[in-house]
């Protein structure tokens, strides 16, 4: 079972996301409650916890020698990040406050939803209730700091839930998940199987 150690520093980030306006940030000299600064001090909480749910999970994986963990863990990575780059450059969406036409998915909601379905699987619900209420503030915040749609973080979130929920040994292992990779000259690509 992971440490005590480990719990805490998840603990940890998920007070540091509860604090997403600290001080004087989101309160003008007049005290009244600035939306444009909220909206900031969200998008800064959720790239906080951009990092800081995969690096717990990380320090987690390695704390306590988990080899057959890190190599779920990458696998769901990696299949995480490139679905999301595809999508974001193939769809094209343009972002809610109209910055870039990289909205959907919502990348920030695709990894930290990957790291928290990891944890669940793997180390069961005393880690995945944390790491889903952080995985949840962070497509919330996105939406609220109109970097991404509703749909977006849902998106987002099946993405990262789903390639950790494939990965991770105990799905795998009950439903007989293959993958046959293929490379031709027209390009790469591969195909899974698995039965219900």
């Amino acid at each position: 079972m992971l440490s005590g150690i480990y719990l805490q520093y998840i603990r940890i980030i998920i007070l540091t996301l509860l604090i997403p306006c600290s001080g004087m940030s989101c309160v003008g000299q007049d005290n009244t409650y600035h939306l444009s600064s909220a909206r900031k001090g969200i998008k800064v909480s959720t790239d906080v916890g951009l990092i800081a749910l995969p690096v717990a999970t990380l320090a987690g994986v390695l704390i306590e020698k988990d080899w057959t963990g890190l190599k779920q863990g990458a696998f769901t990575a990696v299949t995480t990040a490139g679905a999301t780059l595809i999508l974001k450059y193939a769809v094209k969406e343009k972002r809610p406050d109209g910055s870039n036409f990289h909205s959907f998915p919502s990348g920030h909601t695709s990894t930290t939803f990957a790291a928290a379905t990891f944890l669940q699987r793997r180390y069961g619900w005393k880690f995945g209730v944390p790491a889903y209420a952080v995985a949840a503030y962070v497509g919330w915040g996105r939406v609220y700091a109109r970097k991404h749609h509703w749909w977006d973080v849902l998106a987002g979130a099946a993405i990262g839930a789903g390639s950790a929920l494939i990965y991770t040994r105990p799905f795998a292992e009950r439903h007989d998940l293959t993958f046959s990779p293929y490379a031709g000259p027209d390009g790469f690509s591969f195909s899974a199987s698995l039965s219900f």
